[in-house]
């Protein structure tokens, strides 16, 4: 097979099927990774943090915790999202007449531990090294 254009002819070799499908295969595991690359170069996936915050939100119903609660405990995350997380789940345990799961932490131990502040790890000391006995 002969393609002549611009001045020159392109003749394709009979075994060039192999060559692009071998070049496609070689290619296709590059092109699976496309989110693990962009999780490595830290770029910001809106649909992942609205997934996160509505999972945060229908958690924060499912332990029976206060919205306010929820948005307290969960600063950085979108108060939209926490909530659309929230009612949704709400809506799925009168439909279903579930019960609330209690939180085994307390609250007085989340109001203290956000206020806290965070502790910093101690360095490990050195083992001395012991000098030669003469």
């Amino acid at each position: 097979m002969a393609v002549t254009g611009c001045g020159f002819t392109f003749v394709a070799h009979p075994d060039m099927r192999k060559v692009v499908c071998f070049a496609l295969v070689a290619v296709l595991p590059l092109m699976t990774a496309c989110d693990r690359l962009a999780d490595m170069l830290e770029i910001p996936n809106p649909g992942r943090e609205n997934a996160n915050a509505e999972a945060i939100g229908s958690g924060c119903r499912q332990t029976g915790r206060s919205i306010e609660d929820c948005y307290a405990l969960n600063p950085n995350v979108q108060k939209a999202a926490i909530f659309s997380g929230w009612k949704s789940m709400n809506g799925y345990m009168m439909e279903h007449n579930l019960k609330e799961v209690p939180s085994v932490v307390s609250r007085a131990e989340t109001q203290t531990s956000i206020n806290a502040p965070q502790p910093q790890p101690q360095p490990q000391p050195q083992p001395q090294p012991q000098a030669a006995e003469q």
